[in-house]
């Protein structure tokens, strides 16, 4: 089983990744959380051009990525779970939870850190809030953040399943919590335990700078409670709040050519 996850791991992922946006993006027309306020239309061309990008980009500047450097980590005997005595289960589980850490502190530093902003703040320029906002990142934020993911394998040494199987969570749990969708109460208030939900998320995307720095998280919740990130609801509410970038509030200036070139342009 673990040798046909990693043997067809592209096509699992790919899978993975369309069954989810399929059933989100259903979920957001029969029981939509917000109404939209813009084009859905000239949204959706961006968000999913900067996937095809972010893809092309990846696959010819990095062809070796997480996977295939955790796999010359164990060739090799690198990083600390490479060289300790644990059980397989237990050292998955370890490899998943650290690496969801790791993108939660990049997550802050990209916030905090202005260089890394200017990418970041592509992701924060949607004028709504749906699934598609969950892959809606500049080609060389991916970038970076592929390098920092393979950092953190050659450290922490996780087995290939372990990461297979993070890279698939984070993937599907990016277009989960940025889902446009309806959760009653009672269901978000236990969800949001376990993992970051719709109803957390969306405070992150305020345009208030309080509110979207915090929230880090895209996975796990716990690394927000823990770190005295965490912010249970926005301030306005959830219909009533303003979703973006106060400085970047035109949309006809936001197609997928002026994101790409957004963080080289003067800093407004």
């Amino acid at each position: 089983m673990t040798d046909s996850i990693l043997a067809h791991e592209g096509v699992v992922r790919l899978s993975f990744f369309f069954v989810i946006l399929i059933a989100m993006a259903v979920w957001e027309i029969l029981s939509p959380r917000r109404p939209w306020t813009t084009s859905k239309t000239l949204r959706w061309y961006s968000n999913l051009g900067l996937v095809f990008i972010d893809t092309l980009a990846l696959r010819i500047l990095l062809p070796v990525q997480a996977v295939g450097m955790a796999l010359f980590a164990q060739s090799r005997g690198w990083g600390l779970l490479n060289n300790v005595s644990l059980s397989y289960g237990l050292e998955v589980i370890i490899g998943v939870m650290v690496l969801d850490f790791v993108i939660y502190l990049q997550h802050a530093m990209f916030h905090f850190i202005p260089l890394f902003w200017r990418l970041h703040r592509v992701h924060h320029t949607d004028f709504d809030f749906d699934v598609t906002t969950g892959i809606r990142f500049h080609p060389i934020e991916i970038l970076l953040s592929m390098g920092i993911k393979m950092m953190a394998i050659i450290i922490l040494g996780p087995s290939a399943l372990a990461v297979v199987l993070f890279e698939a969570l984070l993937n599907a749990t990016s277009l989960f919590n940025h889902g446009n969708v309806r959760l009653p109460i009672p269901i978000d208030r236990v969800l949001r335990l376990f993992v970051v939900t719709p109803e957390m998320h969306r405070v992150h995307h305020s345009v208030l700078i309080k509110e979207y720095n915090s929230n880090f998280g895209f996975n796990l919740p716990w690394w927000d409670r823990l770190l005295g990130t965490y912010r249970a609801q926005p301030e306005a509410g959830h219909e009533a709040m303003t979703i973006g970038l106060a400085q970047f509030q035109n949309p006809n200036r936001l197609a997928l050519f002026r994101l790409l070139i957004l963080p080289f342009l003067r800093k407004p």
